[in-house]
């Protein structure tokens, strides 16, 4: 329970009992619990929106998910999405790359990539027909994180010190993997193959983003996680909208 409550008060703002700090130690052993914090965001989503779309209409209803998710993590990943965009667009070298990332300024790549992930993400949220939209809204952060985990379990960590190199420890691999397979298994039971497709896209893209960062830093750092949640989280509802664009949703 002080793993999971860890991992709650530093993925989200939200209050937890006694309110305390947590240990280092606690954070560190925190990782495995990441995608339960994302299933408890998940249906808090879900539960907005059965309420919301009885009063607006899909798209001013995706809005305010799609602001709902920065206000509750505190804007966390979408910070490191910012400082992410503005190094790996520089055209720099990996050591400028990571010092252009440490940088607590947002550059004009950063503001642009706030920008199209917020615009994506209304977009496919507002496209997902509404017998869809209460599993995709549950299991896309959970499937996000779950990307991320990957990333950690994959790559080395880049820096010194930081936030990020808390879960820079292989141990998490076979939780990971684990993870994974149970989310894959809950796309399946919620939505058949559509469902399967819908996480495995979030997933693939946690690996992709992996590669190249890679290619980029030879690493992760935790503003490159943050990048990948915030990327991958868009994927299961662009599926939906595909697939339902495709007249394959019922």
């Amino acid at each position: 329970m002080r793993h999971f409550l860890a991992a709650f008060q530093f993925l989200t703002i939200i209050p937890v009992p006694g309110n305390r700090q947590p240990s280092r130690e606690e954070l560190e052993q925190s990782l495995p619990y990441y995608p339960l914090v994302g299933l408890i965001i998940g249906a808090l989503l879900a539960i907005m929106d059965a309420g919301l779309r009885h009063l607006f209409p899909a798209l001013l209803t995706s809005v305010i998910l799609v602001i709902t998710l920065p206000v509750i993590s505190g804007g966390l990943h979408y910070d490191g999405l910012a400082d992410t965009a503005d190094g790996f667009l520089s055209h720099r070298s990996p050591e400028q790359m990571l010092q252009i990332m440490k940088d607590s300024r947002t550059g004009p790549m950063g503001v642009m990539a706030i920008v199209a992930v917020f615009i994506f993400k209304v977009a496919a949220f507002a496209a997902v027909a509404a017998p869809l939209r209460w599993w995709i809204l549950l299991l896309t952060p959970p499937a996000a994180y779950c990307a991320l985990m990957l990333n950690i379990v994959l790559l080395p960590y880049m820096r010194k010190e930081g936030l990020g190199g808390m879960h820079a420890a292989r141990r998490f691999s076979q939780c990971t993997w684990g993870t994974a397979a149970l989310l894959l298994g809950g796309g399946w039971l919620a939505g058949g193959s559509f469902g399967l497709a819908a996480v495995a896209a979030a997933l693939i893209t946690g690996l992709l983003l992996a590669l190249y960062t890679r290619r980029k830093i030879g690493g992760y750092t935790g503003d490159t996680l943050g990048a990948v949640y915030e990327i991958a989280s868009i994927m299961p509802a662009l599926v939906a909208a595909a697939w339902g664009c495709g007249g394959m949703a019922t």
